[in-house]
């Protein structure tokens, strides 16, 4: 592109990080990262009644968590507030402008009687010609002239070109009586005063787009590119709702979703590259493309996510997962794990995380690591550490002490101990399992124990075969 990209994302700060719009802050970062442009932020805040601290740090740390950093600092609509009623304010020397005068009750006549007659209730101001010289001193909102024939074209990148008859289109506030400025004109200023070159966002701002076109028009402003992506459905087919499950950012990672698996997720739910599914960061920002969005919403489906995630955790690096979960206890209010039960994860991660899709998935996986002597085995467990099974154990322990501690001479010794005691090692697995773990269901026996070490494998050994766990 001859033009550097901007792209920017626009969050309100009235609650959480939407999963919704975590996806068009991805695909914003995706499109400007692709072509070596700049991402912004930017906290529309200007409804002050619901606009909170909070929120906009819950904003700000989801989008960290989630990797989507912004290029220069967040910018606050609220403050360029002079800006966008100077904008009017040229508006008005123009022409494109106008004062209008009409009361509130005046305006709501005007509706009824048009609903009563058939006609279109969007309200026609008698101001709009007036001469200033006519200018009452009362209150008064500051409008623009919509067009009022001919038809608006939005071209859209995502939807085609979409069309709307200007007599659609009513003259629009800009500034309210009390001479603050409406989002509309404050979306519209600000995109253009900060470079934006592609409006990336849900295409329930598609009409917008059209209002927002006739500031841009007024004040002889070159348009963005709009792409206006649909929105993300439930299962159900419906609008994305609490009923259809966890709505923020926070509440994924609360869960214990990588952050890596998350933005793969989403940047699959409405784009595709090919039938790729599981994929890096560094191929979405290489194939990452406006052409690669679909015009159907797409759908939350929580298998596909435990799926893409579970792939993310099994290739993940092992150091930079064990730093992964340890963010995760910390988010989630968990003790940090020790400096000895961190080093024996980071160990044992080569077993552990194959089949794990969540961080609480896999540290359950690590239970016989994260486990303290005495071992206690939960109900399952307690059923393979019978009478016979403890004689078992305590007859198998010296071998396991003359044996060389790697996987082969492990399974060897530990199967021609079954074959003597006239059994399959099925049978022995059982009880390891309950003795070194205290669950039924374990990575394999002999990755605990290589993981876990001779003198900690046998101590457990010893403590179920003497009825110590």
């Amino acid at each position: 592109m001859s033009t550097p990209v901007v792209t920017r994302f626009a969050p309100s700060p009235t609650g959480f990080l939407h999963i919704g719009g975590a996806r068009t802050a991805l695909f914003n970062w995706l499109f400007a990262r692709h072509h070596g442009g700049t991402f912004l932020l930017r906290i529309e805040d200007t409804d002050r009644l619901r606009s909170t601290p909070e929120a906009t740090q819950a904003i700000l740390d989801g989008l960290d968590w989630l990797g989507l950093d912004h290029d220069g600092a967040a910018i606050s609509q609220f403050e360029r507030a002079p800006r966008h009623a100077d904008v009017a304010q040229q508006m008005l020397d123009s022409g494109r402008a106008y004062k209008c005068f009409a009361t509130q009750d005046e305006i709501q006549t005007f509706r009824d009687t048009a609903k009563a007659e058939g006609r279109s209730t969007l309200f026609h101001s008698p101001w709009r010609d007036a001469d200033p010289a006519s200018h009452p001193d009362a209150p008064y909102v500051v409008r623009i002239k919509a067009p009022r024939d001919g038809a608006t074209v939005i071209h859209d990148t995502v939807q085609g070109d979409v069309t709307i008859r200007n007599d659609q289109l009513d003259d629009m506030v800009l500034l309210r009586s009390d001479g603050t400025p409406v989002y509309m004109l404050a979306v519209a200023v600000d995109d253009h005063d900060m470079g934006v070159t592609h409006v990336i966002r849900g295409d329930d701002h598609l009409n917008n787009a059209a209002r927002q076109m006739m500031i841009y028009d007024a004040m002889g402003w070159p348009l963005p590119v709009y792409a206006h992506i649909p929105l993300i459905h439930g299962t159900d087919g419906k609008k994305l709702s609490k009923r259809h499950g966890a709505l923020g950012v926070e509440e994924y990672r609360a869960m214990g979703y990588p952050a890596t698996g998350l933005r793969n997720y989403l940047a699959r739910l409405g784009w595709s590259h090919g039938d790729d599914e599981f994929f890096t960061d560094s191929q979405a920002r290489e194939w990452f493309g406006l052409d690669g969005i679909g015009k159907s919403p797409a759908r939350l489906d929580f298998k596909k996510l435990d799926n893409l995630s579970g792939q993310h955790i099994s290739s993940t690096d092992d150091a930079a997962l064990l730093h992964d979960l340890q963010g995760f206890l910390s988010a989630t209010g968990q003790p940090p794990l020790s400096t000895e039960k961190a080093a024996l994860l980071e160990q044992g991660l080569y077993c552990l995380k194959e089949r794990a899709k969540t961080y609480p998935e896999l540290i359950e996986k690590a239970q016989f690591i994260m486990a303290d002597r005495p071992i206690v085995p939960d109900e399952k467990a307690t059923e393979h550490l019978d009478d016979v099974s403890r004689r078992i154990l305590q007859e198998l322990t010296p071998h396991l002490q003359t044996a060389t501690w790697d996987r082969d001479s492990l399974e060897a010794t530990a199967n021609q101990f079954a074959a003597d005691q006239g059994m399959k090692f099925g049978k022995l697995a059982g009880p390891l399992r309950a003795a070194l773990a205290g669950r039924s269901a374990t990575p394999s026996v002999f990755d605990m124990m290589l993981v876990l070490g001779q003198a900690e494998t046998l101590a457990r050994l010893t403590d179920a075969a003497q009825g110590g766990g």
